[in-house]
């Protein structure tokens, strides 16, 4: 067959949700995925869903959290600078969109549910089994439906007819459609376009690594933009700290670190979330700082004690140092001169970090007392941290509520849509809880092929 309803180009979170939907009104759906199989980034992920309202709240005893509160959370997070009717359609449809998760089959506990934001509440809806849990059950959700599947496929254009988007060109070959929608997720395993459009994300050179699939390289915005689609705010996504002792995915440094800057100075609570660390640490002398402890923190670093940051136990950290992947020196003298920072500051600094210590209290950052530890038994260590690991870009394709790509004069280009992480303008410098990502794929995902369906519909008359 060479001629579908709707055709979608990639088949991650939003490729799915949007194939399942478009094929639930009916629609002869073609997927066309890069990979080998399907699922993308949303199947590596650990398959968070964030949303308010949901029926697993209120089964936790959570009452009376709803999209309005969503919605100023994430327009306050992010000061503003995003496209609100975009965020406000994304809060408002998902609660609608994690109760179709369920009723596909997605197994959701209580238990799970976790604050995923800066706010703490618990928002942050996790999937039994993860993101594959996630891609499976929406591939399963259209068995049945008039759905095809092509793996190990990429498009090489789209098919322009009379200013309309009539399909793709697959190997040479036209294939035709009525509505073709944008699914291939961000484009963190191109360096050509992190460089372009998230610098960020290149500031660090060959310490910046991708978590997401290897398929991800901007295609929906390239095809987007050949058809005069538009892109969003440059120099969005989620960039998560690295000290580059090895290319594993931890999220959080350890909340006992003592961070500073090239100034010596400390600049942060070092315990608070992720994404905000990443945010403030592009606000410091040349995106990097320090992680500094001394020899009891490192002897009482354990995995148990810190799940989340498997390389910073006791023999790990000893392994690196001995590596020179990790400063050491007997005096805090020696190791500001390792890592060129101005030793009476970095005296100041110690001196004041341990009579908080010896109070029990932060009195400057206010960060949780049990996480304080002292900084005085030599050796002392420092960790060269740095904002390097890529593991979402929040620049994309421009869309309107109804998913459909726009060019460069704000109008909707004909049987063109996109969705998930390909889109932008809902996120923006700071990431605002684990989940958003997905959330905003299904929502979207959803959105576009109820629409394309409707689209093709329309195209027969």
């Amino acid at each position: 067959m060479n001629h579908y309803d709707v055709i979608v180009v990639g088949a991650g979170g939003a490729g799915l949700a949007a194939a399942t939907s478009a094929a639930a009104q009916g629609a002869r759906v073609l997927i066309v995925e890069a990979g080998a199989r399907t699922g993308g980034s949303t199947a590596l992920s650990g398959g968070v869903f964030y949303a308010a309202g949901t029926s697993l709240q209120r089964e936790a005893g959570i009452e009376g959290d709803d999209p309005e509160a969503v919605f100023h959370y994430y327009m306050t997070l992010n000061q503003y600078k995003l496209e609100a009717a975009l965020v406000r359609r994304l809060c408002d449809e998902s609660p609608a969109a994690f109760e179709w998760l369920r009723s596909i089959g997605v197994e959701f506990r209580a238990d799970d549910l976790y604050a995923s934001g800066v706010d703490k509440i618990r928002r942050g809806h996790r999937a039994a089994g993860g993101g594959a849990a996630i891609a499976e059950a929406l591939e399963g959700s259209f068995s049945g439906r008039s759905v095809d599947v092509a793996l190990e496929t990429r498009v090489d254009r789209l098919l322009v007819e009379d200013g309309r988007i009539a399909g793709i060109i697959v190997d040479g070959q036209p294939i035709r459609s009525a509505a073709t929608i944008l699914a291939t997720g961000g484009f963190g395993a191109n360096p050509d376009m992190l460089a372009e459009l998230y610098p960020d994300a290149a500031l660090h050179g060959d310490l910046h690594w991708y978590i997401g699939a290897e398929t991800c390289r901007g295609d929906g915005i390239a095809l987007a933009r050949s058809a005069g689609g538009g892109v969003s705010h440059p120099n969005r996504g989620l960039l998560l700290l690295t000290p580059g002792f090895a290319r594993d995915l931890e999220s959080y440094l350890p909340g006992w670190l003592v961070t500073v800057n090239r100034d010596g100075r400390r600049f942060v609570d070092e315990s608070i979330e992720y994404s905000v660390l990443s945010a403030v640490l592009r606000e410091q002398p040349g995106h990097e700082c320090f992680g500094l402890f001394d020899e009891a923190a490192r002897t009482a670093a354990k995995t148990s004690a810190y799940r989340s940051a498997p390389n910073w136990t006791a023999d790990r950290l000893e392994e690196f140092a001995d590596r020179g992947l990790l400063e050491r020196a007997d005096t805090l003298d020696a190791l500001a001169a390792r890592i060129g920072v101005p030793a009476a500051t970095l005296h100041t600094t110690a001196e004041h970090y341990n009579s908080n210590y010896a109070a029990g209290a932060d009195r400057d950052f206010f960060k949780p007392a049990g996480l304080l530890r002292s900084l005085e038994k030599p050796p002392f260590y420092a960790a060269r941290i740095r904002a390097a690991i890529v593991c979402w870009t929040g620049t994309g394709v421009r869309i309107d509520v109804e998913a459909r790509v726009l060019d460069a004069a704000d109008r909707p280009i004909p049987g063109l849509y996109a969705a998930g992480e390909t889109t932008g303008g809902m996120f923006g410098e700071c990431y605002a809880a684990g989940g958003a990502s997905i959330a905003n794929a299904i929502v979207f995902g959803r959105i576009a092929g109820r629409n394309a369906a409707i689209d093709s519909r329309e195209g027969e008359k």
